[in-house]
């Protein structure tokens, strides 16, 4: 079982700092945060991203001890209502000015990539978000059962950049 996370960033708080020259963790919450419960291999996090700030943010990695790595993927269709394939999103996510960015099951999400441990429903999980500024902001998601997402997985190319 993975240890329960707290943190004393105060990036659950709106920040009052609401200006140009803020950093993307001053604007930037994470709310409803889970992630998919599993026994080995990958799982996924959901949740949705506000940014507060007058200026777009762009969401460029993520890290937990969960697992070795982890993903921004986005979620596509080669024809409409064709198989959709699961696959690293280039360039990260776009929380927009005053906007939000979902991250759903079969959408946008972060996928962990070899587990180091199975995630069992009830426990929680640190997740740090980068941004393209070097800021950073950590939550805690919990683990969750979930059926859904039968997505097939398209990994990045071997010499690919991508966050993780």
């Amino acid at each position: 079982m993975l240890p329960v996370a707290c943190s004393a960033d105060s990036s659950s708080a709106t920040s009052n700092s609401k200006t140009s020259n803020s950093k993307a963790s001053d604007t930037v919450t994470m709310s409803d945060q889970w992630i998919k419960a599993a026994d080995s291999g990958m799982s996924a996090t959901f949740g949705t991203l506000q940014n507060s700030g007058d200026q777009p943010v762009q969401l460029v990695a993520a890290t937990s001890p969960a697992s070795a790595t982890v993903e921004i993927h986005e979620v596509v269709s080669d024809t409409p209502g064709g198989d959709k394939t699961m696959r690293p999103k280039a360039g990260g996510l776009t929380i927009p000015a005053h906007g939000k960015a979902t991250l759903a099951p079969g959408a946008d999400h972060l996928m962990f990539i070899d587990l180091k441990q199975p995630l069992r429903t009830g426990a929680s999980t640190p997740l740090t978000l980068t941004f393209s500024d070097g800021s950073t902001i950590t939550v805690t998601a919990q683990v969750r059962d979930f059926a859904g997402g039968k997505e097939k997985y398209e990994p990045a190319p071997e010499n690919s950049a991508h966050g993780g």
